[in-house]
This record gives structure tokens, sequence and C-alpha cells, in this order.
């Protein structure tokens, strides 16, 4: 089975990512063909990982000494006392900088494995092993960590890039179908940001990626990193163009923190009904003509992603959700900075609205 591999390259690392089956039994070898050495390494674990995959990791790593720490990665745990416990673990074990800690799990596992390798002795060695298809077309990408405190998401963090990101895709055939719903939301807004070709390629064989088979879901997962490659390399501490990636996270963000980061809504979903939302609001100003409009909201109606958020709030949400876009990490002035699409493929950075505005908008669409 062929294997995809691209090469991320940013000021602070060059790093490698491998696409394709079955690459976790090859762990060792894949170290070795990178030079990636080490004497002993932390497994930072989601506790929804299969034993089995644990298993195998352990098995080729059998020349290191390894210790596994496991996690019920979700949001609410995605704070500084887990990160404590991470810290502490790698300090007891007397960890060096020359040693690693290789995350195994979805994105949350991944940016708090991050996170504490950023902190430790300012600086362990990571990799990253994501096993959602959301993570491995997202979070995996890019160097972003972070955690959530009580005033809302990531807003404790760092950008510290991993040595190596392995994505393999047998380990997918074991999520549930809202997970890869939620992975195939972020593959569709880069190509909406960046691609229109590698959309026309989503909506034509949208059954099989969605169903996991081979070529289509390597090549999908491929095609998504190079896109989120290519702006990490030009912007990677997101001063400009790496804003674009946040096309409907300002909604999203303050969807799942209104809900209190609850399993009514997760990331990927939210960050479906985020972009349907900017796609709306971008027709609503005139940028995005309706024939792109109504070409992107059939191929999520084809697909069954997540498509209103009257599913989810009532117009007496509209205050708690705009005091959360208010403190949105992007926002630079008092009014909410939004990324908006003037066509497929072409993407509006820095545009900032009042909340005024905004509030019409959201009571508008969550008229009954």
């Amino acid at each position: 089975m062929r294997q995809f591999k691209l090469i991320v390259n940013t000021n602070a690392e060059r790093y490698p990512i491998l696409i394709g089956q079955n690459l976790i039994s090859n762990l060792s070898k894949i170290l070795k063909n990178n030079s990636i050495r080490f004497k002993q390494c932390l497994l930072v674990v989601d506790k929804n990982v299969p034993k089995k995959n644990v298993v195998r990791l352990k098995q080729t790593l059998k020349n290191k000494k390894v210790y596994v720490h496991f996690i019920l990665a979700n949001e609410k745990n995605k704070n500084q006392k887990n990160i404590d416990k991470i810290l502490n673990l790698l300090l007891i074990k007397n960890f060096s900088r020359q040693d690693c800690l290789i995350a195994v799990g979805g994105g949350i596992t991944g940016d708090l494995g991050g996170f504490a390798a950023s902190l430790f002795k300012r600086g362990l060695k990571f990799i990253n092993i994501p096993t959602t298809l959301l993570s491995q077309v997202d979070s995996s990408v890019g160097g972003k960590t972070g955690i959530n405190t009580k005033f809302g998401k990531n807003q404790i963090g760092s950008f510290y890039q991993p040595k190596l990101v392995i994505s393999d895709t047998n380990i997918l055939k074991t999520l549930p179908k809202r997970e890869i719903i939620c992975g195939y939301g972020e593959i569709l807004k880069h190509s909406l940001i960046a691609d229109k070709k590698f959309f026309k390629y989503l909506d034509k064989n949208i059954t099989n990626i969605l169903k996991l088979k081979s070529p289509f879901i390597e090549k999908t997962i491929f095609e998504s990193c190079k896109i989120k490659k290519k702006v990490v390399e030009k912007d990677e501490k997101e001063k400009n163009l790496r804003k674009i990636l946040n096309f409907g996270h300002t909604f999203a963000h303050a969807y799942e923190a209104s809900l209190g980061f609850s399993k009514k809504l997760n990331h990927g979903e939210a960050v479906i009904l985020g972009m349907n939302t900017a796609l709306k609001f971008s027709h609503n100003k005139n940028f995005l003509k309706k024939h792109e409009y109504n070409l992107v909201v059939s191929h999520m109606i084809k697909s069954k992603l997540p498509n209103s958020i009257k599913n989810y709030f009532s117009s007496k949400d509209v205050k708690k959700i705009i005091s959360f876009m208010i403190k949105d990490k992007k926002n630079i002035t008092k009014n909410i900075n939004l990324i908006l699409l003037k066509k497929i493929g072409c993407p509006i950075i820095n545009t900032a609205y009042k909340e005024k505005y905004l509030k019409i908008f959201l009571n508008n669409e969550l008229k009954n």
C-alpha cells in the first residue's frame, strides 16, 4: 500500500508527516529512518484508543524504556491539572531533554502532550500519533498546543513543533461515524480556504472517503495536510496568513463554550456549524455569490454534515455565544474578528464586526 510523506519546514523545526496503513507496527524502523533517538519515552494515551494499538506500540519500542500515562480525553480534562500530572511523571522518572513524549490519541491528547513537552525543561522531544481523522488533518499539523480555562478554549498554550507525525489510517477503522464526520469537516474547510480543485475531488468521492476506502482516504488526508503545511510554513505563529485556518472557528469555539464543552456538540461538529454560519454571513455581506454558496451547502447536505445551529441553540443563547466570541484570541480590538469567504479557495482575513451586528445576524438565524 502506498505511503504518503510530507515534510513540514518551519523556523522552529523540520519534520515529516507520514500517512498510510499499519504504520505504528513499524514505529521503531520509522524512528531509525528519520534519525530520531531516545532511551526512554512516555506514551500519553487517550483511554479510548484500543488497547491492542498500545500493545503494538510497546512491542515495536521494546528496545526503549517505555512508560504509559492514560488520560480521559475530553475538553473538560484539557486543563492545567492534567498537564501537571504529565510533568510530575516526567520528573519522577528523571526524563532528560533527549528523551521523548509520544502522544497517542485525538487532538486533545496531542494538545496536552505537546504542551507538556514544550514546558518540560524548556523542550522535550515530541512525537504525535493522531488516532482520529480530525487530529490527522488538523491539530497534528502546525505545532499549536494548549489547554482550556473557564474563560474559553485554548486560552493558554504554546507553539511547539513535533519531531514526527504518524497518521496510521488503519486506526481510523475503529472510529464511530460521528468522529469521521467531524474530521471531514476540517478537510472540507481546507478545500474551501485554499483549493477549489480539491473541493471538487471531495464532492466527487465523498462516499468512498467517508467509508475510509483506500486510496481515497490516504489521498484526502495528504491533500488536506498539504494545504495546512503550506500555510504553517509561511506563517508559523499566526501573524497573518495562518488566520485563514480559523475559518468558521470563531463561531465554533463560542458554540462549544456556550454548551460547556458537552458531548452534545464535539469540536469537529462545532467547526462544521461554524463554517456554515460563516458561509451564511459571507453571503449575507455579499462577499460570497449565491452559486458558490449553494455549491458548498449542497455538498454539506449530501455529506450529511451538521448544518443547523437551531438544533443546539435558541435566541436566548445569543448573548452567551457573543460573550465567548468577544473573548476570542484573534480579536485585537473591541470588534469581533472573522474569517470569511469570497469564493471557494479565496478567504478574506481581518474583517471585524461590531457585537451589535453579529447579535442581529444570529438572532435572525435562530428565529423559529
